[in-house]
Parts: C-alpha cells; sequence; structure tokens
C-alpha cells in the first residue's frame, strides 16, 4: 500500500502518564501494524512531523489516537491549549479512538480535580459536551493501560475498511461484549464460594476477600491474554476493574458485603437468582478444591 492511499495516523497525548503509549510498544507486530498507515507523528516514535508542526496545524489525519485525560483549559504545551489541539485534529479525523480509561472516561487524573478534568467524549458515564460533535466517529478502549492487541484490532479494522460494532460507550463489543470473569480459570472457584486469603496462589477465587472486579468488569484480559502468556488473575492479583468509567475505585482490595452477600451483583445476575445460588452451592463441600488450598496453606 503506498503512502498515498495508507490513511494518516496521528497520536496526541493530554494529561497522560505514557502507560498507553508504551502498552502498544509492546506489541510483537508492532511495524507491521504500522505500515498499514502513514504514521505522520507519535510521542516516542520517530516520525516525518515534530510536535512542533502539530502546534502549528501544518499536519492533517484520517484517524486520531487520543491518550490522556481532557481539560478544557489550563493545560498547555508551548502555549497552545492542548484542548484546541485535540479538537482541531479531531475535526478533521474519520476515526478517533480514546486509547486508554484516561482519555475515555476522565481516569486516574480526574481524582485531582474532578470538575475540570474528564474524558474526551464521556465524564465517567455522563457525555461531554463534546460527544454530540464526534460521536459519530468514535471508538473507546478503556483500560489502564490498554492491550496492545485490543488497539491493533481496531487499527486493523480501519485499515481493512471494516465495520466495529460498538457499546453504547462506544467500545468494540468483540472486545468488551463481556466481563473480566470470561475465561478466568479461576471461574470454578467463584462458583463454589471458595475463596483464597492470599495474592499470587493458583487456587481459589479472588472475588470476595480479595475484592477482584472481574464479574464487575468489562474486557478481555482473559481471552486475549497479556503477552500471549498471563493476566492478572491467572498470576493471583484480583482484576482492578480499570477499563470501567468509574475506576479507579477506593478500596480496590476488598468486595463491600451484606452479611456475606456482595452488595453489588455481578454485571447481568438477578440478585434473586444469586442469592438462590448461593444457597445451594454452600451446603456442599467439593473435596478437590478445599483439599488444594489446604496444600497452599501449609
Amino acid at each position: 500500500m503506498s503512502s498515498q492511499t495508507r490513511p494518516k495516523l496521528l497520536w496526541l497525548q493530554s494529561i497522560t502518564c505514557n502507560g498507553n503509549t508504551h502498552s502498544f510498544l509492546n506489541h510483537p507486530d508492532l511495524f507491521l501494524i504500522l505500515s498499514h498507515f502513514e504514521l505522520v507523528h507519535h510521542p516516542v516514535l520517530e516520525t516525518a512531523y515534530t510536535m512542533e508542526d502539530l502546534l502549528q496545524k501544518k499536519v492533517s489525519c484520517d484517524v486520531l489516537i487520543l491518550e490522556g485525560s481532557f481539560q478544557e483549559e489550563g493545560f498547555l504545551k508551548d502555549g497552545v491549549e492542548v484542548s484546541s489541539l485535540i479538537q482541531y485534529y479531531a475535526g478533521q479525523a474519520k476515526h478517533i479512538i480514546t486509547a486508554g480509561t484516561c482519555a475515555t472516561f476522565g481516569g486516574i487524573f480526574k481524582q485531582k480535580d474532578p470538575a475540570a478534568i474528564s474524558g474526551f467524549c464521556f465524564d465517567l458515564e455522563e457525555r461531554t459536551m463534546r460527544y454530540k460533535t464526534y460521536a459519530s466517529r468514535l471508538i473507546s478502549l478503556p483500560g489502564c493501560p490498554i492491550h496492545p492487541k485490543w488497539l491493533s484490532y481496531v487499527l486493523l479494522m480501519i485499515a481493512n475498511k471494516r465495520q466495529i460494532e460498538i457499546d453504547t460507550l462506544h467500545r468494540p463489543v468483540e472486545l468488551y461484549g463481556y466481563t473480566v470473569h470470561t475465561g478466568c480459570t479461576r471461574n470454578e472457584y467463584f462458583e463454589w464460594k471458595i475463596d483464597t486469603k492470599n495474592f499470587g496462589l493458583k487456587e481459589g477465587c479472588l472475588f470476595y476477600e480479595q475484592g477482584c472486579q472481574g464479574p464487575y468488569t468489562r474486557g478481555s484480559c482473559n481471552k486475549i491474554l497479556w503477552n500471549d502468556t498471563s493476566s492478572k488473575t491467572r498470576v493471583g492479583t484480583p482484576c482492578f476493574g480499570c477499563t470501567e468509567p468509574n475506576y479507579p475505585q477506593e478500596s480496590l482490595f476488598s468486595t463491600k458485603t451484606n452479611m456475606g452477600i456482595p452488595a453489588k451483583m455481578p454485571l447481568g445476575i438477578p440478585r434473586r437468582a444469586y442469592l438462590t445460588l448461593t444457597g445451594v452451592v454452600k451446603s456442599f463441600k467439593i473435596k478437590r478444591f478445599t483439599e488444594r488450598l489446604l496444600d497452599y496453606d501449609k
């Protein structure tokens, strides 16, 4: 594909820790993915255009990737409001991708100034004033950071002019149409209400005792593994719910319960059905599970 026909790709940063940039650099086929585009600017990779060129608005783009929380006023680069720069390039882009939870919903930087800082088109789950202008071209990729293969999926779909099915928050259904709990190797322990008391163990569920957010969190971390190898829950660390609008939550390592019952039900599970199943499973004792956990406790 010649540079004349390749879509122009521009990666812009606002208030960010660079986590999504560095995550994507770990993609095993990074340069193959990028070969489908003319990369006009990137915060780390060498490109034909500099930040000064961007500030002077000498660059055009077809695909705009936004990284970092959005602030309407007060966040400047070389005297230029970053918000105005973002909206200028968003105005000409055919596709706008918010890469990471900060760019999508506001993320961790929103904690500093909740009233002034948000995502580009969403403030938590609420639509911002920019939503109506850019919604038709918006693709949300929340995550802290994003999985590199989530971004590569979207970029290749765009490069091949394929339609991407999205949900109400503009997340690709292929990536966020189920929970992190889906594909978790600890699902049997969750179903039988057998929890682990410690981090780093291979056995036991992390939900009740360790605050795992997997049943509440949309994402494909346990189906599209990190480095094709693992995930938080596979190594014995609870999911933090980093793809959700309300991330980061307080009390990451605890699940609020009322008399042993979660205060909030897992996504899509009616309370009555959950209580009924809980009552049934607690009447059973699964020997093979309890023996494994006893071995770890020794």
